[in-house]
């Protein structure tokens, strides 16, 4: 799938992956205690949907973090018209290479993003952008069971090979220096109504004007919902909030 085709797809729906705005409260619910005023930073924030949960919620100021200068501007848009944009600072940037002080975050969030990185891996270059007491809260694509559907494992094999289970994932996180505050799983409701429902109805929109590059994405997000409406209790996103150790 070529990258113009997938941003054409993927344009103005209301979430790039998994997730909903109940989900990112429950998640900031379940974290320990905030310093007054936290430094928060959204990594690989997309359209940015949590990061407006977060503002709203926090009232405190949030760098937003992504590669794609077009979701940064849609999420730009959005803050204003919430009336937000005096607490959301948007910044086109590898999240895999910040050039963040060391010590200067208090809450690293950062939504079906760091898989582009690997689990252990982006967790190990996020960590020296924590302060003292840091959090983070990230959601990963996850094996739920030990009973996974063959179909379900080819997909995976070939889409993201390392994924893990939930104690794996833990083991990962405590290796990299964190203790592991809580996890917990998406609802089902969270892939589709805010992510696969939308996605499918801007397809069927494109479809008649779709050339053969569109047409493909067409196909991989058509065969990636059928897998999910089959096979969706064997895997699925799952919230990881997690706490620097103390040296």
């Amino acid at each position: 799938m070529s990258s113009e085709a997938f941003f054409t797809l993927y344009s103005d729906l209301p979430r790039l992956g998994p997730g909903s705005d109940a989900c990112t409260r429950e998640a900031l619910k379940r974290l320990t205690a905030l310093p007054s005023a936290p430094r928060v930073v959204d990594l690989g924030c997309g359209t940015g949907r949590q990061t407006l949960v977060l503002a709203e919620a926090l009232r405190t100021r949030i760098l937003a973090v992504d590669l794609h200068r077009p979701y940064l501007d849609q999420l730009e848009r959005e803050a204003r018209a919430r009336h937000l944009d005096a607490l959301i600072e948007t910044r086109q940037a590898d999240m895999g290479a910040l050039d963040l002080p060391a010590g200067s975050v208090d809450l690293l969030w950062s939504e079906g993003a760091i898989y582009h990185l690997g689990f252990g891996p982006g967790l190990r270059r996020w960590r020296p952008l924590l302060a003292r007491g840091g959090q983070v809260a990230v959601t990963e694509c996850t094996w739920l069971t030990d009973a996974r559907p063959a179909e379900a494992v080819r997909f995976w094999a070939e889409g993201y090979p390392t994924m893990a289970n939930i104690p794996e994932n833990r083991s990962s996180a405590e290796a990299e220096g964190y203790e592991v505050v809580e996890t917990f799983a998406l609802p089902h409701s969270a892939w589709w109504d805010d992510y696969y429902s939308p996605l499918l109805e801007r397809l069927e929109r494109l479809r008649p004007s779709a050339d053969a590059e569109l047409r493909e994405a067409f196909a991989a997000a058509e065969g990636e919902t059928d897998l999910f409406r089959r096979h969706g209790d064997s895997y699925g996103y799952v919230f990881y909030l997690l706490r620097l150790r103390e040296p």
